[in-house]
């Protein structure tokens, strides 16, 4: 067996774990998150929400089913860093054209093996989400701790111009052309604009900076907004758009990142979580039908709504904001964080987990069907309108 270099990670608070470096050698800081999927590991690497951060895998076996060219989420690996247990030392899927490790390496995602995870995890539950440095070139750790200290915190933290698109472009609709949807581009995954193709939706997905009047100027019948990381609270040109959006009653719809956008163009603040919620296991409470859906979660800050936060269950009725009613209509069944979002007097609705599912599970893709009757209906009333 080749034996690996000396690794180590030291958390802000000074707690250290020793390890084996993985995938490039090196060193690399960020804010350390743990992902609870057994399954995944691809798209969680490649999902833009994940920039500047450290993933610490929960699952002890990574690595087994290698990689292909299918599943990326994006162009490129996004996490800041990667931390496992157990590597694969041969993966094996008829669909793998290469290795996890290799990978890493060839993008110079710096990583750590051999970690006690089980530990790692239930110290950030504990003490919550951190920054974080892992290093292959110093095992020095009071001289890494000193860098951990120095490196920028997540609050605060203005992201989506360094992961949207440079130019606009389009993903066709499959099959029978219904409808054209304009999607900010905070940070998207490539599994979205594919479940709206599948409905007959044609995506154009636009930088970023882009105005309503360049989201609109692609014949949109309705916007979206798309996840991505960093701070909400930083976000003021996309909620300036949200907000115009609502004016104008163009049909909106935010999936994480864009939830948040859309909460705060609505008029509600947003907070960070003590750890926040990564994974493909968490139950959520649809209001509007009554039933639970295990869901897939990528985030770090919330919707903060009168009456929520700190556990508080939310109360099941109409708010009051500028643009007219809202509800919340999706919640945790772990945290009662508010998950969703319904405008009740505009064609506008928000989750704040991942209906597009990559990898799984699927129980909530219902929400694409749901926008594309949003849609529908909002069209329909503007044609009798202008009869």
């Amino acid at each position: 067996m080749v034996k690996r270099r000396p690794a180590i990670l030291v958390l802000e608070d000074g707690r250290t774990f020793p390890g084996e470096a993985y995938g490039s050698v090196g060193e690399t800081f960020g804010e350390a998150v743990f992902n609870t999927g057994m399954t995944g590991y691809q798209e969680t690497l490649t999902d833009p929400s994940y920039h500047r951060q450290v993933v610490v895998q929960t699952a002890p076996h990574i690595g087994n089913t290698g990689v292909n060219g299918e599943d990326d989420e994006s162009g490129r690996i996004w996490v800041a860093g990667y931390v496992v247990r157990d590597p694969a030392r041969i993966g094996s899927n008829w669909r793998a054209t290469g290795g996890l490790e290799d990978r890493l390496a060839t993008e110079g995602v710096v990583g750590i093996s051999g970690v006690d995870t089980r530990a790692l995890t239930r110290h950030l539950r504990e003490r919550g989400a951190m920054r974080v440095g892992i290093s292959s070139i110093d095992n020095d750790p009071q001289s890494l701790l000193a860098r951990v200290r120095q490196a920028p915190q997540m609050v605060g933290a203005d992201l989506s111009a360094e992961v949207s698109t440079a130019e606009p472009y389009v993903v066709e609709a499959l099959g029978e052309h219904r409808f054209t949807v304009a999607a900010l581009d905070l940070g998207i995954k490539r599994n979205v604009p594919r479940r709206l193709a599948t409905r007959g939706v044609t995506t154009h997905v636009l930088p970023a900076s882009s105005s309503i009047d360049q989201m609109l100027a692609t014949g949109a019948d309705a916007i979206f907004l798309s996840p991505g990381p960093g701070d909400p609270a930083t976000a003021d040109a996309p909620v300036a758009l949200a907000q115009e959006a609502l004016r104008r009653e163009v049909p909106l719809f935010g999936i994480c990142f864009g939830s948040q956008i859309l909460g705060r163009a609505l008029g509600f603040g947003t907070y960070k979580l003590g750890y926040g919620h990564r994974g493909i296991n968490q139950p959520v409470l649809d209001r509007v039908t009554g039933k639970v859906e295990v869901t897939s979660h990528n985030h770090g800050f919330a919707v903060q709504v009168p009456g929520s936060g700190n556990g508080a269950v939310v109360p099941d009725q109409v708010i009051d904001t500028d643009f007219g009613g809202v509800r919340v209509s999706h919640v945790c069944l772990n945290d009662n964080v508010v998950e969703g979002l319904r405008a009740v007097d505009l064609p506008a609705f928000t989750v704040q987990y991942h209906p597009e599912a990559a990898a799984g599970p699927h129980d909530a893709d219902y929400l694409f069907d749901r926008f594309a009757d949003l849609i529908e209906g909002r069209t329909h009333s503007k044609g009798r309108s202008n009869a």
